[in-house]
């Protein structure tokens, strides 16, 4: 069974062209009842907090589709559970998707891009009474660089590579079973920098509305060339001031995009709808969660490696707009 959930067959969409319109665009017949899996990740990190926000607004825009979100570890579950259709969709690190799409260390995945959802400049936190200023000064010192199987590690470690550092063997790399568990361990000392990813990013924002503030540490300019030079699909990104409590500078650092996926054999049709309902709800998802104001049409095609790894139901629905030709 290809889908997560089950599947309720019912009687297709019969309303004529204007019943079957909304802001302008038709929606073509798609089966009713359709209940979608999503893949999200560990409880307390930023991909549950963005599923559940997107499941929210998209089940209030379209009720002929429920979207249910499900934790998993991450990123690198997610990308066997869609391949394997376990998931329908599932939200994807830029990284994981990268290598993914690439074949690196695997086959090439034939999997679908819906959207992109939102951009992932990598940082380091740490309390703001901390020493801690630049990455080298970390070189030594325990590090949560995430939970186990998320996509954060992924992006830590080619972020450090291209410094010439090992995440395993330069620092004292800790993983976490738990995304929300690393803001408590940077308080108390147990570790002395957290890294992360994104803007509004909970483990951030936790750190930093916490009793000793927050430090954020990125790549300084030069640093930022010697990683791009190495990894050319690390795009330089940034985190504007005021992402983050008493964050009055904005931060400069290189990152990739996160992405919802789709498992290779999704309708076109299904696709389609969700790329209509999401459209119709940018602005409403926006208001409701700061890391969905990147979430945009627009922004999906700009941050898609390739326009062919965008799903074919969505990309119809783009070319209706006028976002791509």
């Amino acid at each position: 069974m290809r889908f997560a959930c089950p599947i309720l067959l019912g009687a297709a969409l019969l309303a004529g062209p204007a019943a079957a319109q909304t802001g302008g665009t038709a929606i073509p017949p798609a089966t009713i009842g359709r209940t979608i899996s999503l893949g999200t990740a560990t409880p307390g990190g930023g991909f549950p907090l963005y599923g559940n926000a997107f499941a929210e607004v998209m089940n209030a825009a379209d009720p002929l589709a429920t979207i249910v979100p499900r934790n998993t570890k991450g990123s690198s579950e997610n990308i066997p559970l869609l391949e394997k259709g376990e998931l329908d969709l599932a939200l994807v690190a830029g990284e994981p998707a990268y290598e993914a799409f690439a074949g690196i260390s695997r086959a090439p995945a034939r999997l679908k891009i819906l959207t992109a959802i939102y951009s992932n400049p990598g940082l380091f936190v740490v309390r703001a009474d901390s020493p801690y200023k630049t990455i080298r000064d970390l070189v030594g010192q325990p590090v949560a660089f995430g939970a186990k199987g998320s996509g954060l590690p992924i992006l830590a470690r080619y972020m450090l590579d291209g410094l010439g550092l090992k995440q395993d063997e330069d620092f004292k790399a800790v993983y976490l079973d738990r995304a929300g568990d690393g803001p408590a361990m940077v308080e108390d000392g147990r570790v002395a920098a957290l890294w992360g990813a994104g803007i509004g990013w909970p483990g951030f924002a936790a750190v930093a509305s916490g009793p000793s503030g927050a430090r954020f540490i990125a790549p300084d300019v030069e640093e930022m060339a010697r990683i791009r030079a190495k990894h050319g699909f690390l795009k330089p990104l940034l985190v504007p001031a005021g992402s983050y409590p008493k964050q009055t500078a904005p931060i400069a650092s290189l990152g990739s995009w996160s992405f919802v996926l789709t498992r290779e054999d999704l309708p076109d049709d299904v696709a389609y709808r969700l790329a209509k309902s999401l459209h119709d709800v940018e602005a409403t998802f926006c208001k409701k969660l700061a890391q969905a104001c990147e979430t945009t049409a627009s922004n999906t095609i700009a941050a898609a490696p390739k326009a062919e790894l965008i799903h074919p139901g969505a990309m119809k629905y783009f070319r209706e707009i006028g976002v791509v030709k």
